[in-house]
């Protein structure tokens, strides 16, 4: 396919994609109103059409921007990694500012369930390792972004909760869209380049990283009861959710975040099926 080609296809996708986004719009409130200033909104775009349209576009989108690239050099891919970086911890300050607004206003205080510590803003952290950083840590950043920015950024995107709080057409909700979507498409890049190298020791890189991070996140947990990475209650996972609030009501609190830590490494081992088939056809090509 010539990039001409490519160009077109992507500019198609995003315009129809805006278009669409008028489409869904319902209601009397403006792209950047906050939740609690959407009357009219139950939640029904959460699991419904505009979220089928969502998935819909965005892996099309990712798949026509990955085979557009898939040739480029490691330097290349170094180069759009550090782009990514910059651009999701400026994306992630404006979201902030934007909703500590509201809270501060409607509130009268800030919401530190803002600070970058839950699950998906790894992503920034590992992006700003990855492009900026060296040695080991360089190598457990790529293998998280192989990893853990793939299996974050698809469970996101399946059970995209902002759609409970936001309709399909506002800020909150374009924010959580575009974010995931990033995830996915930044991990699939890495693997589908040859920019990370794909063997076991990939999963066990990436998880280190995300160890890494979770030794910050834990005592945060604990000193301030928050559930940041799903850490303390484990919050919204069915089943063991409620194993969490058992071990918790017998004083075994300290087993909660080592639940989670496990669930984590079995999805890291779930996911790593992805890079194997993508590394396994590329292999074949080139044969």
């Amino acid at each position: 396919m010539p990039p001409e080609e490519s160009i077109y296809i992507i500019n198609y996708l995003c315009y129809n994609y805006i278009e669409v986004m008028y489409m869904f719009y319902k209601g009397s409130y403006n792209f950047f109103d906050y939740k609690y200033n959407i009357i009219g909104y139950n939640g029904e775009d959460f699991g419904g059409f505009p979220q089928k349209f969502y998935l819909i576009i965005s892996f099309l989108l990712i798949a026509v921007l990955l085979f557009s690239l898939r040739k480029i050099s490691k330097d290349k891919v170094l180069k759009i990694i550090r782009f990514m970086g910059i651009f999701l911890v400026l994306f992630y300050i404006l979201k902030t500012t934007w909703e500590s607004y509201f809270d501060i206003k409607l509130g009268g205080a800030f919401n530190w369930w803002l600070l970058p510590f839950d699950t998906c803003s790894i992503i920034m952290t590992a992006c700003l390792a990855s492009g900026f950083g060296k040695g080991k840590i360089k190598q457990m950043a790529d293998s998280w972004l192989a990893t853990g920015a793939i299996v974050g950024g698809i469970a996101a995107m399946i059970f995209l909760n902002a759609f409970k709080y936001y309709p399909f057409f506002s800020f909150g909700a374009f924010y959580s869209m575009i974010w995931h979507l990033l995830m996915v498409y930044i991990g699939l890049l890495v693997i589908v380049t040859g920019y990370v190298e794909i063997n076991y020791k990939t999963i066990l890189n990436g998880f280190a990283f995300h160890f890494l991070i979770s030794l910050i996140v834990i005592p945060i947990n604990y000193i301030w009861n928050f559930d940041f990475m799903m850490y303390r209650d484990l919050g919204g996972i069915p089943i063991f959710e409620d194993i969490a609030t058992k071990f918790a009501n017998n004083g075994l609190y300290f087993l909660n975040p080592v639940m989670m830590l496990t669930l984590y490494f079995i999805a890291f081992n779930i996911v790593f099926a992805i890079p194997l088939l993508i590394h396994s056809i590329r292999n074949r090509k080139k044969a």
